[in-house]
């Protein structure tokens, strides 16, 4: 995607987003998903797991990024922006919005949603995509408000299709049940069973074919293909290659997942490079592709997928070379470094398919160069505690195995919060990786692209920042009783509105 078409095209856009199915059909829908919401917070629905029910169905952004067409940074509640003199981003806002609660919209709960955003007083994943900037929100008038940024961020636009709009009287403490300007409203949530969604009548764009959504969830692939083969659900984003099978209502799809394991440098041994290259050396990535991994997922040398601004082709993936990582084993061993400390590989239950076939292998690929390892399992919130900062105290060195998306098209929204010294995830601290963080999330054109460049080698070759593994490729299936297909933001966003009905 050009940086360009990003920043500078405003597209005064029709009212409703989303696509518009030949059919005019209508009536509810059941979505099995293969992990639970723990919460329905707003700002929380970057997250995957949240971010599939909410993000644009309950809690709208003031832009969105067209990821079927291509047509760039798309209106939602911004009608048009544009940069002004001294650098800031001015978005003019558009009118007769109302809340699912019956207030209206207006600049005040943009300022507000952002500062919520920032608030220590609460978690918002949303922060993270914000790191190493100073924000200040200045309200113009009702429908008008300025963004100054420090440094300035070229691609702000881009930046604000993360900031879920919330109602100004919204604690700045996380909520349980969101309000939002979108086309649906939250009706149901029964922990471990359901969450409903249900259409307003009084949405400002137009009405979506989908009336009501019913979310199941099921940890099974495999059950969760069975269910809209046996007409119990209508659609499951996310079911295994093997499940796969019917070319009537199965979708392979470019997925913007990244698989890896995050290393904490922080704890010995993992605090040594050579470890760190050993870690990467032992695992066969390719001996996965096309059995546990999915046909068309490719060995990762990023945190980005290959259709990223500065994605570096000259980077080259680890070999499977278990012979060269016990040597740095004993290269290090003899040097002292605690070789022989386990390691505890922590992972997310229902991540993604397989996840529990793959750990497994990945721990024994480990554990025949000479590693000590375990494997822990665990649910999404334990998981974000070993994942974010601030890690635990008195902990032993860990591998937190997660997965990561970004669709957006900029390395911006990865690199600051996974690597930086100050990023909520980041496991390591290094000036050089900060200082090119720095320069290249405030350069544009070509000298942007270079720079990102740049980083992904230098985390790559010689920071050795993470065990990467896999650009993932995502299987869906879908009840023929549907008009859609998936997109690459399909597994973190499954927006209602482009659900059609036959």
């Amino acid at each position: 995607m050009k940086l360009n078409v990003m920043m500078g095209v405003v597209f005064a856009a029709s009212l409703a987003t989303g696509i518009s199915p030949a059919s005019a059909g209508s009536g509810p829908v059941k979505i099995v998903l293969a992990e639970e919401a723990d919460l329905l917070e707003p700002c929380m629905a970057t997250r995957s797991n949240i971010g599939r029910v909410i993000m644009e169905n309950v809690s709208e952004t003031l832009t969105e990024l067209d990821v079927r067409g291509k047509k760039g940074i798309m209106p939602r509640l911004a009608e048009k922006w544009e940069q002004t003199a001294d650098g800031s981003w001015r978005f003019h806002l558009r009118h007769g919005v109302t809340f699912s609660n019956g207030t209206a919209f207006d600049a005040k709960d943009v300022k507000h949603s952002f500062e919520r955003i920032m608030s220590d007083k609460n978690a918002c994943e949303s922060r993270r995509y914000f790191g190493g900037m100073n924000i200040s929100t200045n309200v113009v008038d009702d429908y008008t408000i300025d963004f100054k940024v420090e440094p300035a961020q070229p691609i702000l636009p881009l930046l604000v299709s993360l900031i879920t709009i919330v109602p100004e009287e919204t604690p700045m403490e996380f909520i349980r049940e969101p309000i939002g300007t979108g086309p649906y409203k939250l009706t149901n949530w029964t922990p471990g069973q359901q969450i409903v969604l249900s259409a307003r009548s009084d949405y400002w764009g137009a009405k979506p074919q989908v009336t009501q959504a019913t979310y199941l969830f099921r940890a099974d692939p495999a059950v969760r293909a069975a269910m809209v083969q046996t007409g119990e659900a209508d659609l499951s984003p996310s079911i295994s290659q093997l499940d796969a099978t019917n070319p009537k209502t199965d979708f392979s799809y470019l997925d913007s997942e990244t698989t890896y394991l995050r290393i904490d440098h922080n704890i010995a041994p993992l605090n040594d490079v050579r470890v760190r290259r050993a870690l990467n050396l032992a695992i066969d990535r390719q001996a996965f592709v096309g059995s546990l991994v999915p046909d068309g997922a490719v060995p990762a040398t990023a945190l980005v997928p290959p259709t990223t601004l500065g994605w570096n082709p000259k980077v080259k993936v680890f070999p499977f070379d278990p012979e060269g990582a016990k040597k740095l084993l004993a290269e290090a061993k003899a040097d002292g470094v605690p070789v022989d400390t386990p390691i505890t590989i922590i992972a997310r239950t229902a991540n993604f398919p397989n996840v529990t076939e793959i750990m497994e292998a990945i721990q024994a690929q480990l554990q025949d160069v000479g590693f000590k390892v375990d494997l822990k399992f665990v649910e999404v919130a334990e998981h974000e505690g070993y994942y974010s900062k601030p890690f635990k105290e008195g902990r032993g060195p860990i591998l937190v195995a997660a997965s990561h998306d970004n669709s957006k098209g900029d390395p911006s929204f990865t690199m600051f919060f996974k690597y930086a010294t100050k990023g909520t995830q980041s496991g390591f601290s290094d000036p050089k990786v900060d200082d090119l963080i720095q320069r290249a999330t405030a350069a544009v054109g070509d000298e942007r692209a270079k720079l990102w460049s740049e980083l992904i080698a230098y985390l790559h070759d010689d920071v050795v920042a993470d065990v990467l593994l896999f650009h993932m490729v995502g299987f869906s299936r879908v009840s023929e009783r549907l008009d859609f297909k998936p997109t690459i933001a399909t597994n973190s966003m499954l927006q209602l509105s482009e659900i059609g009905i036959k």
